[in-house]
């Protein structure tokens, strides 16, 4: 027996963190674009960004966690489900796995906060919100350092450096469009505010 029939679950683990990272990924570029209407148009409205850029979070946490009991379920390599949610607790590979712990307990404080926002002050959830931007790089040295796909030059490590190109041109559009001065806001009758 090869293959996925032989080992059903390291499999899962690996396929649900590799699509968890590229989700991931796009939430954070979405993410940034959505920020000073770098991506606006009439075409394409800034909240139409950041419902995707929600949405696609949302998906990447169905993947995140699919992953994480994966890997717990899976009896490959011991993690433990300490490691859930107390970073260093992994006897596999625990700094790599703690990074991953890290980003997970942010992406949960993000999450929570963003589900009461309407209940807190605007610099308490932008401040935790900014949090976020501490995950993908936790993800990114978790992805690379844990994962197999990324060992030895495989796929996951173009997948790693594609994804952080993608990330800098974010940044590079964000920066861009911020220094373009901002037209008047127009309201759906087209009349400006």
């Amino acid at each position: 027996m090869n293959g996925f029939s032989s080992a059903p679950l390291w499999y899962t683990t690996r396929s649900t963190a590799i699509v968890a990272f590229v989700l991931l990924t796009a939430s954070m570029f979405l993410g940034i674009a959505a920020t000073q209407r770098a991506v606006a148009s009439r075409q394409w409205p800034r909240f139409a960004t950041q419902d995707l850029h929600r949405n696609v979070s949302l998906l990447g946490l169905g993947f995140i966690a699919a992953h994480i009991v994966s890997t717990l379920l899976d009896s490959f390599v011991y993690v433990g489900w300490w490691s859930l949610v107390v970073p260093g607790t992994s006897p596999y590979r625990r700094v790599w796995v703690a990074l991953g712990t890290i980003a997970f307990d942010v992406i949960l404080v993000v999450i929570a906060t963003s589900l009461v926002r309407h209940r807190l002050p605007l610099r308490l959830w932008r401040a935790v919100h900014w949090s976020v931007y501490a995950v993908w790089p936790l993800a990114f040295v978790h992805f690379l350092e844990t994962g197999t796909d990324a060992a030895h030059g495989r796929f996951g490590l173009w997948l790693d450096i594609g994804a952080l190109l993608a990330l800098v041109l974010a940044v590079a559009i964000r920066l861009a469009a911020a220094n373009e001065p901002v037209g008047p806001l127009r309201s759906v009758a087209g009349r400006s505010r």
